[in-house]
């Protein structure tokens, strides 16, 4: 991603164009030359989408579909619990935010941003939960098989769970509301993160798709025919993926057969046996799974740009010559925006120890060392009298040409040196006891920022900046993300 970033020119045999907001103009020329079926994917989005109150942007969105002058800009997730972890919606405003960009770039162009929801993931423990406050809130359930295809029966025990957790604040109220007319009133979970995506969203004009779709699936025929019966791709994204490892790791593993087979609480891998009339009969039957789904989503879409991870975004490059040779136009990859979200209190406890915003990224023995070591009355640091050492076997050094002497020189140079940070290491631990109360407080606001040692983003849910802030949390976000801009977003929201 750093090299991806950085535009280096050892990843465009891997990409089309680097996403910058001129390049977009050829890719908007690609794939109008590209034939997409308007008419079957309106009218597609318009079945799947009719029993949803939809808001005027997102009707008048799938309208423009059916002009050859409007484009989608696509993100997609699996179906996780209330969201899930809170990239799921970072992805959706990176989404949104680089389609209005292109608007006002190519003003004679409309862009959609839209969400692909994969509704035929198979990988349940995935998304049967969030963590909130401390408390991991599971939808327990025994179904099997594509998890947007799963029934909500039972789903009320979940609900109340979640309930006890969040209070009765006018905001908890309004997300007890959202969540049960999300997952009380639909049918399966598909149609239950529809709608709750659409409720969060919809203003903004965003378009849901769902990829299990007889229909869509009609059009991808062919590409499943040559998979399944042909094994028509393996050889194609072995090879780009075998020259991508050349200079960095191949994201997803490739199969000889790359689709699975969609049954009634089952979603399980083809290994063979299937039959030519079967694909043609019944293609809503056949899952591509991570390495053809986006080659479906290109074939139905009039797509130029996907928002992804950093892993989405790997795996992509791992398929430039397979849409080589189906002749479909490979669109501009995005690393979605990430963020870290952190409250004026927590900023001021932290700055008032002497740290800055980068200081959030050094480790918590690295904070601690450097609060400790800062704070001293004594000089503990060792830093000094390490630099004298190198000095003196430097000069023991110049002493012979032998290299064998030369070598044990250095050798007891390494030595003593880990004996100076050893003994470094006690005087720090001697010293962070009298400084136990900051030490803990690093400890805290680490613990807050980087749950279970990990980006809070890929851990916590939106839930609890919602319950703070209310609608104004979308509105903050949207405001502060650029897709086109990589940078990591440390954000402390001063909402009212």
């Amino acid at each position: 991603m750093l090299s991806y970033i950085a535009k280096n020119e050892k990843l465009l045999p891997f990409v089309n164009h680097f996403p910058t907001i001129s390049k977009f103009q050829n890719q908007l020329t690609e794939k109008k030359n590209h034939t997409i079926d308007r008419g079957v994917l309106v009218k597609v989005l318009k079945e799947q989408n009719f029993n949803f109150p939809l808001t005027d942007a997102s009707n008048s969105n799938i309208d423009l579909l059916q002009s050859e002058e409007t484009f989608t800009v696509t993100t997609g997730h699996q179906l996780c619990l209330f969201t899930g972890p809170l990239y799921f919606i970072y992805k959706i405003i990176s989404t949104i935010n680089i389609a209005e960009q292109l608007k006002e770039k190519y003003p004679q162009n409309n862009f959609v941003p839209t969400f692909w929801i994969a509704s035929e993931d198979h990988d349940f423990q995935e998304i049967n939960h969030i963590n909130l406050f401390g408390k991991k809130i599971v939808w327990d359930s025994k179904q099997t098989g594509a998890v947007g295809r799963m029934s909500l029966d039972g789903f009320e025990s979940v609900l109340m769970e979640l309930k006890e957790v969040l209070g009765e604040t006018e905001n908890a109220k309004k997300l007890v509301s959202l969540f049960k007319n999300a997952y009380l009133k639909h049918k399966n979970l598909a149609d239950a993160t529809r709608f709750l995506v659409n409720e969060l969203f919809g203003k903004f004009g965003l378009v849901i798709i769902d990829g299990d779709d007889k229909k869509l699936k009609q059009q991808f025929v062919p590409i499943i025919k040559k998979d399944v019966l042909q094994n028509g791709f393996v050889t194609a994204i072995i090879q780009n993926s075998k020259s991508l490892a050349n200079d960095y790791k191949a994201q997803a593993f490739v199969r000889d057969i790359n689709f699975f087979k969609l049954t009634k609480g089952n979603r399980e891998l083809i290994k063979g046996g299937i039959a030519e009339k079967e694909i043609e009969g019944n293609p809503e039957n056949f899952s591509p799974n991570v390495l053809l789904r986006p080659l479906y989503q290109e074939t139905i879409l009039p797509n130029i740009a996907y928002v992804g991870g950093g892993a989405e975004v790997a795996y992509w490059m791992q398929l430039k010559t397979a849409f080589k040779q189906e002749n479909i136009p490979f669109p501009i990859l995005i690393l979605r925006n990430s963020a870290m979200l952190i409250e004026d209190r927590q900023m001021q406890k932290f700055e008032s120890l002497g740290f800055e915003i980068n200081d959030l990224f050094s480790s918590t023995e690295e904070l601690k060392k450097q609060y400790v070591l800062s704070n001293s009355k004594e000089d503990i640091s060792l830093d000094i009298e390490k630099s004298e050492l190198e000095k003196l076997y430097n000069k023991l050094l110049l002493k012979t040409n032998d290299k064998g002497l030369q070598a044990s020189v250095k050798a007891n140079h390494q030595k003593q040196l880990k004996s100076f940070e050893k003994l470094e290491q006690k005087l720090i631990r001697l010293e962070k006891q009298k400084h136990d109360i900051a030490l803990n407080k690093i400890e805290k606001i680490k613990t807050q920022l980087f749950p279970n040692t990990t980006l809070q983003e890929r851990y916590d849910n939106f839930i609890p900046f919602y319950l703070k802030h209310g609608d104004n949390f979308i509105e903050i976000l949207k405001e502060s993300f650029n897709p086109l801009d990589a940078n990591f977003v440390v954000l402390s929201p001063k909402i009212k």
